[in-house]
């Protein structure tokens, strides 16, 4: 399979799962409190996020929404270019996420391009995040091995 076309799988399954369980979220999470899962180590904690990780500029939804669309773009722009496997599944994470918290800003309240993510999983001493958060994560830990490997995310074609 061409590197490109993992990413696209990659990135819809994060898609779909970010979405189905935010579903479930909204669903269950929203009239309850949190729900303890493995003590206080793992609970369920439903939130709107009007911001980025760690709270960071709340009510700065559309600067969020622009640089998501952005990163889209320039993802899709070299997803066929790529020849590494390991970049091509940090592509798919990284798309798969935005994909998943930008679906929450256009379509969630309070308005187009200005929804709330919806984030529902909590540990200690961190901020309460979803799915699509932890797949960028994910995909920035990869991509930091793939650096120190010196692993290239396009192989420069031989010019002879």
């Amino acid at each position: 399979m061409r590197p490109w076309r993992s990413l696209y799988l990659i990135a819809w399954v994060v898609w779909l799962f970010d979405l189905g369980t935010k579903v479930w979220a909204v669903n269950v999470l929203s009239t309850r409190a949190n729900v303890e899962v493995l003590g206080s180590f793992l609970q369920l904690t439903f939130v709107r996020n009007s911001g980025a990780a760690f709270g960071i500029g709340a009510g700065k939804t559309i600067i969020f929404t622009i640089f998501a669309l952005s990163v889209l773009v320039i993802i899709a722009r070299y997803a066929a270019q790529l020849t590494s496997k390991g970049w091509a599944v940090v592509c798919g994470l990284v798309l798969g996420g935005i994909l998943g918290n930008l679906t929450d800003r256009i379509f969630r309240e309070p308005g187009f391009l200005q929804g709330h993510v919806i984030d529902w999983i909590q540990i200690p001493n961190w901020p309460v995040f979803n799915i699509a958060d932890s797949a960028i994560v994910i995909a920035a830990v990869i991509a930091v091995i793939l650096t120190i490997r010196d692993i290239a995310p396009i192989t420069p074609k031989d010019p002879s």
